[in-house]
């Protein structure tokens, strides 16, 4: 089993930049998306520390065989303390942080990519659709989601409540908090979307499930999701990456 695989990123019509950041890896093994915060230029700069640290890391001690759950919890370790490093160097951007999401498969001799690692720290999120069925696979870091979980706010409630989007955890702070990690058994036809709230605010479960449905090929379906994303609003930065696992790897990304 092999992955394909497609991103695409959107400003979205309301903010000036953007301040996600994402990346896939070119041999398929794993794929980040960080959603950065803190002012015009310190959010983009916090998203790009975390994608380049969480890559590097990986890269680094990919070949070494380190458990999968300890090198994610590494990573985004490791990208904390360098958000964090960069806010004592430049003091105006003492407020910056992003959210983080990332898999990495998991192979073996006998069943290459059998099992996919998760890992998120904030509020970007990652998505399972097999079967025509669409499944969060990850809990938002919000007080919202919080709320919801102790049953305080019904899920229809936390979609408008004025405070869906204060994190309890992201990357950029001295206590983080804890990196929610797991693992999920994978089968062919199976697809894996990790994206930044710009998406999940302008379109429901049931939407995203729809698109992906239409959409035979990553590469449709990521420019379809941002595409209605933007016209249900687009007021915040948008980014979609979406894995397929398959039989074949394609020579280059779709």
């Amino acid at each position: 089993m092999k992955p394909v695989f497609a991103a695409r990123t959107d400003k979205g019509l309301v903010r000036a930049i953007n301040q996600d950041a994402y990346y896939l890896d070119p041999k398929g093994r794993f794929f980040i998306v960080a959603d950065g915060m803190g002012g015009h230029a310190a959010g983009q700069e916090a998203s790009r520390i975390a994608r380049e640290t969480i890559r590097q890391y990986i890269e680094e001690r990919l070949e070494k065989g380190d458990p999968p759950d300890r090198l994610l919890e590494g990573a985004f370790q490791a990208a904390n303390q360098a958000i964090v490093s960069d806010q004592q160097v430049h003091p105006e951007n003492a407020d910056m942080g992003t959210t983080a999401v990332a898999i990495l498969f998991e192979a073996n001799d006998d069943e290459p990519n059998a099992k996919l690692w998760c890992a998120n720290l904030g509020d970007s999120r990652i998505y399972h659709f097999g079967d025509s069925q669409l499944e969060q696979v990850t809990e938002d870091d919000t007080w919202v989601a919080q709320a919801v979980k102790a049953g305080a706010l019904q899920v229809e409630e936390a979609r408008v409540h004025p405070w869906r989007h204060v994190l309890s955890q992201c990357l950029g702070r001295e206590d983080m908090g804890d990196v929610e990690i797991f693992a999920l058994e994978v089968q062919l036809g199976d697809r894996f979307l990790l994206c930044s709230d710009g998406l999940t605010e302008e379109l429901s479960d049931e939407r995203i499930a729809m698109e992906l449905e239409r959409h035979p090929t990553c590469e449709g379906a990521v420019a379809s999701l941002v595409e209605a994303a933007k016209e249900e609003g687009g007021r915040d930065n948008i980014t979609v990456i979406l894995v397929e696992i398959q039989n074949r790897m394609p020579d280059t990304p779709e």
